[in-house]
């Protein structure tokens, strides 16, 4: 014995479910990547401040931005690093380097190769300038002095566990209709 049934179904009211769905995931989207870009701009931050201080301006050039160009419908991307112009010696403390010349701090806070007594007032080498060029002109240590890395953003990725529960946590809570924070 067999039984046959119909069962009919409102399309049209799924169709426009998914739809309001799929709008209140694209919706969550940019606030959720803003909420694990957060977790992980204040681990950089974190790190900048426990290394030591000269000028500041390391601390001062961490940003977090929206990339606008990397970022589509239910993609948000946020970008998180230094900006090279305000301290363009940032990657030297990332990855650490080795130090050729003296260096002297100038009254303007800056911190410079000191430069022959001899070449004062003259043009220095270009970025291009051979080895030989800008050792004629800078006072060259007696030995070269490796100076160690003090990573501030890698040791960030530490805490991308925390930065991905923090955009889930946002993404539930605004398609549920959390809406805006107060």
């Amino acid at each position: 014995m067999s039984a046959a049934f119909t069962i009919n179904v409102p399309l049209a009211q799924i169709h426009g479910q998914v739809d309001r769905m799929e709008a209140a995931f694209t919706q969550a989207a940019r606030p959720a990547a803003q909420a694990g870009a957060q977790v992980l701009y204040d681990a950089v931050v974190a790190n900048v401040r426990r290394i030591r201080r000269v000028t500041g301006n390391l601390d001062r050039s961490i940003y977090q931005v929206f990339s606008r160009v990397r970022s589509t419908g239910g993609k948000a991307v946020y970008q998180i690093s230094w900006n090279p112009r305000k301290a363009p010696h940032g990657h030297l403390v990332e990855f650490g380097h080795i130090q050729r010349y003296k260096m002297v701090k100038y009254r303007d806070g800056s911190i410079r190769p000191m430069v022959r007594p001899e070449k004062r007032g003259k043009r220095p080498p270009g970025r291009r300038a051979s080895q030989a060029q800008k050792d004629a002109y800078y006072v060259l240590l007696p030995a070269m002095k490796q100076v160690a890395a003090q990573p501030f953003v890698r040791p960030a990725a530490g805490k991308i566990p925390q930065a991905l529960a923090a955009a889930e946590k946002e993404f539930i809570r605004r398609v549920n209709g959390g809406g805006d924070p107060a």
